[in-house]
């Protein structure tokens, strides 16, 4: 008999029809051509739990996750030759920085590209470039790191945050647009987990009500929006180099933009205000208060390496994280991720739900249990939403207090504020890790163990 599969909207489905519709768009994008023909198989019925002392759905290790090699010790060996490590391009034979926008934009073609030092730096820089301040409202995910917010906050405007898709874990349109109000000047749309945001219609609604949609691509190198590359179709894309991320210098950061009015102002508002792109550029040129964000040159250097890799990993992602999902299709109270069939996600991590309302288990004893199998998973991913943290529940940001609202430019109060679907998105979603250090036997036997745990525990 074949076995139901449960739907983000509760509803059943067999697992053969699931595979044929629901789960097509991961297996058919992201898969090799072999694996999208298999079913997954179905775990024993029955079998007793490794915890309960039964053998280890999970017997394969992964590889060394080998991020860089002699390439980049050469690279860095070429920028210690050079005279200096200041990061401009137009002093003397600084190369790095120049190799690495080049570069860059081979992956994500964008006219201006400006390096920082961060991932935050390359958000900041895109909202100061955006025009935001005091009281302007800037719509976002409350899922995704602080680094999406604190650029916001700096520049004295207001995060407003609007709920997610149940198995996008995204942006929901609708949410986003009961969010817009006078005041609403920015949309900040993050690819959470590698998987791109519904973007074309972000952009119609932005361009609407003519607010600047900035992409959050920190989680997302690799990706694809209906096959065009991600940081593409939004007005500024900001980029991470933080050491965790898929490609990495330790830290560092690119925001990009081909938007005549945001672009060009990129650079100032990543080196203290100066423009050095105008001719006879000095310093008292500078119109702007603006931090220093520069990347050096031996970030650059690195991260220009880095990017020759991209391709590869991200492909590898994708296609493991595909097979992930078909390999748990119709495991009992699961929710697979949803992805259009146009899309590639890269899978900064694996994320999926539980129903457990058809589960005789907590969520904490699913993950306890995947992890006795030996399968890289935990509980859930931040452990509440970003209008939970303290300093938004008592609206201290600023040595404990909040100018804007202290002067009336702001009534929001973000101990009223709710998100249904992202916080049940984070009170029944299970992480699993995926690089490219697997392979595909090893995401086999974790799809296992998900099949075992999730049949074990089925209502």
């Amino acid at each position: 008999m074949d076995q139901s599969v449960t739907t983000r909207d509760g509803s059943s489905q067999t697992r053969r029809a699931f595979i044929a519709t629901q789960t097509a768009a991961l297996v058919a994008t992201q898969l090799p051509a072999a694996l999208a023909a298999a079913e997954p198989a179905p775990g024993a019925p029955g079998e007793k739990l490794a915890k309960q002392g039964g053998p280890k759905a999970v017997r394969s290790k992964a590889g060394a996750w080998v991020r860089w090699d002699q390439r980049e010790k050469d690279q860095m060996s070429a920028a210690v030759d050079q005279a200096s490590l200041f990061y401009w391009q137009g002093r003397g034979a600084n190369k790095q920085t120049a190799l690495f926008i080049e570069r860059f934009k081979q992956v994500c073609p964008r006219e201006h590209v400006v390096t920082c030092s961060s991932g935050t730096a390359a958000v900041h820089i895109a909202v100061a470039a955006a025009g935001i301040g005091p009281g302007d409202e800037v719509i976002t995910t409350p899922i995704t790191d602080i680094g999406t917010i604190t650029g916001v906050l700096f520049q004295q405007g207001v995060p407003v945050f609007a709920d997610l898709g149940a198995a996008t874990y995204n942006l929901d349109l609708k949410s986003v647009e009961r969010a817009i109000t006078p005041r609403t000047k920015a949309i900040i749309a993050v690819h959470l987990a590698g998987t791109p945001c519904d973007l074309a219609p972000l952009r119609a609604l932005a361009d609407r009500h003519q607010l600047v949609l900035i992409e959050d691509c920190a989680q997302a190198w690799g990706a694809k929006y209906r096959g065009q590359p991600i940081g593409t179709v939004g007005h500024v894309a900001c980029f991470s180099l933080m050491n965790s991320k898929h490609i990495g210098a330790g830290d560092g950061g690119v925001v990009a933009s081909s938007d005549p009015r945001i672009g060009p102002a990129l650079l100032k508002f990543a080196d203290k205000g100066n423009d050095r792109m105008l001719p006879g550029y000095t310093w008292d040129k500078t119109d702007v208060l603006a931090s220093n964000y520069r990347m050096s040159e031996l970030q650059a250097g690195f991260g220009a390496v880095q990017l020759q890799r991209l391709e590869a990993l991200a492909a590898k992602r994708a296609a493991l994280g595909g097979l992930l999902a078909a390999e748990i299709a119709g495991a009992p109270g699961v929710i697979l991720p949803e992805l259009h069939a146009e899309d590639r996600s890269t899978f900064w991590f694996f994320y999926f739900r539980l129903r457990l309302d058809r589960l005789k288990c907590t969520r904490a004893e699913f993950a306890e249990a995947l992890r006795a199998e030996g399968a890289p998973c935990s509980a859930g991913y931040i452990p509440v939403p970003v209008y939970k943290l303290p300093y938004f529940q008592k609206h201290g940001f600023f040595a404990g207090r909040w100018p804007i609202k202290e002067l009336g430019l702001t009534t929001m109060d973000y101990t009223k504020v709710a998100c249904p679907e992202a916080e049940a998105i984070l009170a029944t979603g299970i992480h699993c890790t995926v690089n490219e250090s697997m392979n595909e036997t090893l995401i086999r036997e974790i799809g296992a163990a998900v099949r075992k745990v999730a049949q074990h525990f089925a209502a």
